[in-house]
């Protein structure tokens, strides 16, 4: 450093003083070999972080025609993912077959189906979840089970579910599958869903509609576990006029 300030000060350095006011301009460096070299391998080096991160993202990429061999591990010389290739599917993913997350994916996916995943519905919904390998996948499922925290898209997951499940010739859910459901989706977070369960199976009813469907889900959100509020002249289903009824006897009687 000190032969820097002589060379930058010049001849006259009879004393130390002069240091302490402004220092006049460094004369330019000119560049040496070194510097030619650094500078070339600092390029280099930026070429290298590009490539490099250019390949991190192509491997990250969606790719459909990798997503189109991964349908087919399990539609073998189907256009369709039937019940065998969906339990191996499920297997590979490790999530049960009855698992809510399922539920999920199928909305995803769009399906029309229970327990089929067709191919436009695969390249669709996978595309859409940028999936195209169990390994994707499988880091997607706290996605899709977080989807059901929001009340809007649970809402919508649970009028698709109705559709999903039923026969396509029937216009209504059987109890069994309709109980089976709700469950699903409501048995974790409905406390009343038990009891209303035992109301099913003792009741009359051999199918869930539409509207009866809809509104036990409504039902399970504003009416207070004591049945409290809920108005009997209001424009709820038979079917849950009969279930306040049930239970407030069955509360009475116990």
């Amino acid at each position: 450093m000190r032969q820097n300030l002589t060379e930058d000060v010049g001849p006259d350095t009879h004393s130390t003083a002069c240091c302490s006011k402004a220092m006049p301009p460094r004369k330019k460096r000119r560049p040496t070999a070194g510097d030619d070299l650094s500078a070339k391998k600092s390029r280099q080096d930026n070429v290298y972080r590009r490539q490099e991160s250019s390949h991190i993202q192509e491997a990250e990429a969606f790719s459909s025609k990798r997503c189109l061999e991964w349908f087919y591990e399990y539609a073998g010389c189907d256009d369709v993912v039937g019940p065998e290739g969906m339990e191996k599917f499920c297997e590979d993913i490790g999530v049960e077959p009855e698992n809510v997350v399922m539920l999920v994916l199928a909305w995803k996916l769009n399906a029309q189906s229970m327990g089929y995943f067709t191919l436009q519905e695969w390249l669709k919904g996978m595309g859409s979840l940028q999936c195209d390998s169990t390994e994707k996948l499988r880091n997607c499922l706290d996605y899709l089970r977080s989807i059901l925290n929001d009340a809007t898209s649970f809402k919508l997951i649970y009028r698709y579910a109705f559709d999903f499940a039923r026969e396509k010739d029937q216009r209504s859910l059987d109890l069994n599958t309709a109980k089976c459901m709700l469950g699903l989706l409501l048995g974790k977070t409905w406390p009343l869903f038990p009891v209303f369960n035992q109301f099913l199976e003792q009741s009359k009813y051999k199918v869930v509609n539409k509207d009866q469907w809809c509104n036990v889900l409504e039902f399970s959100r504003t009416i207070n576990l004591d049945l409290s509020n809920y108005d009997e002249d209001g424009a709820w289903p038979v079917l849950l006029d009969e279930f306040v009824e049930w239970y407030k006897d069955r509360e009475m009687s116990s």
